[in-house]
């Protein structure tokens, strides 16, 4: 992860934790798939399950990633 001071990868949230994504760590491709799910820097997620297949919600709607995907979105907890 990059130096972005006191922030988690999305996975570490726990149900019911919010944060705001700092960074997205990885290529276009990525970027581009989370982009238009709704998860882009500045975002506002919650989380709701992180067993499995990470589950949050971001802007009134439900949003499901894989884990590896989620490793790659740092956030700040709020």
């Amino acid at each position: 992860m990059g130096n972005y001071g006191d922030t988690i990868p999305l996975s570490h949230l726990k149900p019911g934790e919010a944060g705001r994504v700092m960074a997205v760590e990885g290529g276009h491709g990525i970027r581009q798939k989370l982009f238009l799910r709704g998860l882009f820097e500045g975002s506002i997620v919650r989380m709701i399950s992180c067993y499995g297949p990470v589950t949050v919600e971001v802007d009134r709607n439900m949003v499901t990633i894989g884990r590896g995907m989620a490793q790659k979105i740092v956030v700040r907890r709020m």
